[in-house]
């Protein structure tokens, strides 16, 4: 499954400041780690050690677009399929691919001729809650629906898929042959679930989520016992469908809640965890009597997107110097005070500073640097006005940036840039926008800047380059990016070796980055309030634990 995006989180504010020096994030650089943090705090806890029985119950619900596969699709997206749909592979919070037998009785991987060939060999068990077999056919219409062959489909992410040249029926319908071209390291994160034939229509795959649950197609030890399309709750019981290792828990139940009121509902008691993204939520919930933090590394990053499609910034001129004038470490700073949490600047799309290969990209490109942006915007003819703002041919330079929701912490976030960019001679003007807006502002590209983040699904984050900056990609929301770069972001791909691959793709990276569109801002630690008790929840890496080890400690 690939990276799943979600909206920009914001927290405690503070004023704009000057910025304590090149990949600093806290009060002194000194401090700041030479790598985020890496660490998993989830009460790991065996099957056998969780009770029968009880309810889990967080804030959640269904986006718009419920098909994780498509380009539309959100992380709320990706956690609720995953209640009710197939989780046939997993990754340790490390990274280590594990395979669940429930639906894979068997996996084999071979190179043949210089070409992978993966077989999958289903459970005999193992069929959609509709009564169709899982077997060959439901690899086939993934890999149909997301190899890029046919344009009608608003596929997240072709890479991997488009590497596979057949998918073919093995000994009998249950085992599955999947042949590449070349070797293709990350094929695990291709099939980490998949869809029923039914739903991989061009029709189905686009439309038949959108505002709707199937879990007739579904599968799984849980499924939908109840959807409230109008307070947009849902209730997953167990599967009587389900042939592998019994749910522990009677009722997993979402909640549909903003931040704010998720933490009054678990304070109240109406929830069992809630996400403690700021210093105040993380105050509110800190001591409550039961309860426990959890907190970790996080695969998550938030970053600036600038649309080079719109008029004013399609000049790269005016976007480098927007870029130069971001004091990211400021914004750092807004988003940790008070969390006790310090990180270097991220530097990529695709890699986490705690993972092998990193690099730090943006600081080989970028530097914020004021003065050299009023010097851009100087040699672009772009001239300082009497109220400070810059014009050129009569037009003011002012570029519209997008704020979701009445958060106040939010529009301190957007009242930081504005007073960076003002420096510069721009004039920062905030659009307000409803959260339920999200996806159709990202899918339209409606919007200057944007602050949006995403959460990678699988450690392979090279394989989602292309994502973030081919020309020719829906996902590439900035619309940046050319064929000529195109060409070498592909090229990396099609390098079997990782660690070789990873050196590439920093390299192309780099160039990528040179477009000026796409700006990392921070990651921050992924941090819970969690009742004492609950097993295998909270900050997890790059786990995701299976729904049937989700429950309450015997």
């Amino acid at each position: 499954m690939p990276v799943a995006l979600l909206a920009a989180i914001s927290v405690t504010a503070t004023a704009c400041q000057s910025s304590s020096g090149p990949g600093a994030t806290g009060s002194d650089a000194k401090d700041t780690p030479a790598a985020a943090s890496g660490a998993a705090d989830y009460h790991p806890t065996p099957y056998d050690r969780i009770r029968d029985g009880g309810t889990y119950t967080s804030a959640g619900t269904f986006d718009d677009q419920g098909n994780p596969f498509n380009v539309n699709a959100t992380l709320t997206a990706s956690r609720v399929w995953s209640w009710y749909n197939a989780d046939a592979i997993t990754y340790s919070p490390t990274g280590d691919v594990q395979y669940n037998p429930d639906y894979f009785s068997d996996v084999k991987v071979s190179v043949e001729g210089g070409d992978q060939k993966v077989t999958l060999t289903f459970n005999p068990k193992a069929v959609f809650n509709d009564g169709t077999p899982i077997d060959w056919t439901a690899i086939r219409a993934t890999w149909t629906a997301n190899n890029g062959s046919n344009k009608a489909y608003a596929a997240n992410s072709t890479d991997g898929y488009d590497r596979i040249t057949s998918v073919e029926k093995g000994r009998d319908a249950k085992q599955a042959v999947i042949t590449f071209k070349g070797v293709y390291p990350a094929w695990s994160s291709l099939f980490t679930t998949f869809l029923h034939p039914k739903a991989a229509t061009v029709e189905n795959f686009d439309k038949a989520y959108v505002k709707k649950a199937h879990p007739e197609w579904g599968a799984g030890p849980y499924t939908i016992g109840s959807w409230d399309t109008h307070s947009g709750n849902i209730t997953f019981v167990r599967n009587p469908e389900w042939w592998g290792r019994k749910g522990k828990l009677d009722k997993r139940v979402y909640v549909n809640l903003e931040s704010t009121a998720a933490v009054n509902a678990f304070k109240n008691g109406q929830l069992d965890s809630v996400s403690a993204v700021d210093a105040e939520s993380l105050k509110q919930v800190k001591g409550l009597k039961g309860t426990e933090i959890r907190r970790g590394g996080s695969p998550f990053e938030y970053s600036l997107y600038l649309n080079s499609k719109s008029p004013v910034l399609a000049d790269e001129a005016v976007r480098k110097a927007v870029e130069e004038s971001v004091d990211r470490t400021q914004i750092a700073k807004i988003q940790f005070q008070g969390l006790d949490y310090r990180e270097p600047l991220p530097g990529s799309a695709v890699l986490y500073s705690f993972q092998k290969g990193y690099q730090d990209n943006v600081s080989a490109v970028l530097a914020y640097a004021p003065a050299e942006a009023r010097k851009e915007l100087d040699a672009a003819g772009w001239k300082t006005g009497s109220d400070g703002i810059r014009a050129r041919n009569g037009r003011k330079l002012e570029i519209g940036y997008t704020l979701l929701g009445d958060d106040p912490l939010g529009k301190a976030t957007a009242g930081a840039l504005a007073a960076m960019l003002k420096q510069a001679g721009i004039r920062l003007v905030i659009d307000k926008a409803d959260e339920a807006d999200f996806a159709g502002i990202l899918s339209g590209r409606k919007f200057d800047l944007f602050v949006s983040g995403n959460r990678s699904m699988d450690p392979f984050g090279a394989r989602y380059l292309c994502d973030f900056y081919c020309s020719d990609r829906d996902s590439n929301i900035t619309g940046a990016g050319t064929p000529a770069l195109d060409k070498e972001i592909r090229a990396t791909g099609r390098i079997a070796d990782r660690d070789r691959q990873i050196t590439a793709v920093d390299k192309v990276e780099r160039d990528a980055l040179r477009q000026y569109a796409f700006l990392p801002l921070y990651s921050g630690p992924s941090t819970y309030a969690v009742k004492k008790g609950l097993a295998n929840v909270g900050a997890t890496i790059f786990y995701n634990p299976l729904p049937e080890t989700v429950g309450w400690e015997k």
